[in-house]
């Protein structure tokens, strides 16, 4: 057998899943539509003649809830997107053609994580803290990890501990830690393929200040390309210690969407 990923599979791998479960009445941003599930047919309903019933869902989600990734469309500077496309125009027909979610390749990438308060010595971050880039280049020599281009790095401030309290994880009066505009360069610098946080807008968020204000996502999305993942689950992966992964995520290939909600997952051998 020639195929070395193939063997690596067959002998074992661990996958650390990183996607939050998609639950009506879950935390999410104010400025997004919310998740709903509901079932229009549950069993007996409707009976078979020999018996048989079957039950069916629907759904009604914005893109941005839960565990998601934002595409370049998401965000425009001055009326332009990554580029220079203009916003206003590439939107055809209701559909973000150019810069879209389904624009988005599937990834299967070296996966970084900075784990902020490991490096710290404190369970998480408080809200509103910087994630400075100092904290960054600290946590990855401390980790002996060095973050490489075209790496997916994943920012850790033990924020998604609040996710089940609901809304002390969107933040408001708090705050919520996260990198700013400049630590958002310092990942543009490294030609990091996308960065991911804990976090509900994966960047700082000053207490009271909302979602006012997001430069991070300006520097990333709009002048560097780079894709945001947000909401993640780190915290099994900061308790193992898993510094360095294969990473991989399947945006749904929703033609003309700004995002998607994802489920990635870490992957190591066993």
């Amino acid at each position: 057998m020639s195929d070395q990923l193939l063997q690596a599979v067959q002998a074992g791998v661990q996958i650390v899943d990183l996607g939050r479960q998609l639950r009506v009445g879950m935390p999410q941003s104010p400025n997004h539509p919310q998740f709903w599930h509901t079932l229009p047919r549950r069993h007996g309903d409707m009976t078979r003649s020999d018996g048989g019933s079957a039950a069916n869902d629907m759904i009604t989600t914005g893109t941005h809830v839960g565990t998601h990734i934002d595409a370049l469309a998401h965000v425009s500077h001055d009326g332009k997107l990554h580029g220079g496309v203009d916003a206003g125009q590439s939107c055809i027909g209701g559909k973000y053609v150019e810069h879209g979610v389904h624009t988005i390749a599937p990834m299967v990438r070296r996966g970084v994580l900075l784990d902020i308060p490991s490096l710290l010595g404190i369970g998480r971050c408080e809200g509103g803290y910087e994630i400075t880039v100092a904290d960054l280049e600290a946590a990855a020599g401390a980790e002996g990890v060095a973050v490489s281009e075209g790496d997916v790095v994943l920012i850790r401030s033990g924020w998604g501990q609040l996710f089940d309290e609901g809304q002390p994880y969107v933040g408001g009066p708090s705050g919520v830690p996260g990198v700013s505009e400049a630590g958002a360069q310092w990942l543009a610098s490294k030609k990091v393929h996308a960065a991911g946080a804990d976090t509900i807008a994966f960047e700082q968020l000053a207490p009271g200040g909302g979602h006012a204000l997001l430069p991070a996502h300006r520097v990333l999305l709009v002048e560097s390309g780079i894709y945001i993942i947000e909401a993640l689950d780190l915290e099994e992966l900061s308790a193992r210690k898993q510094y360095e992964f294969t990473f991989v995520l399947v945006p749904l290939n929703i033609f003309g969407a700004t995002g998607s909600p994802v489920r990635p997952l870490a992957v190591t051998n066993s």
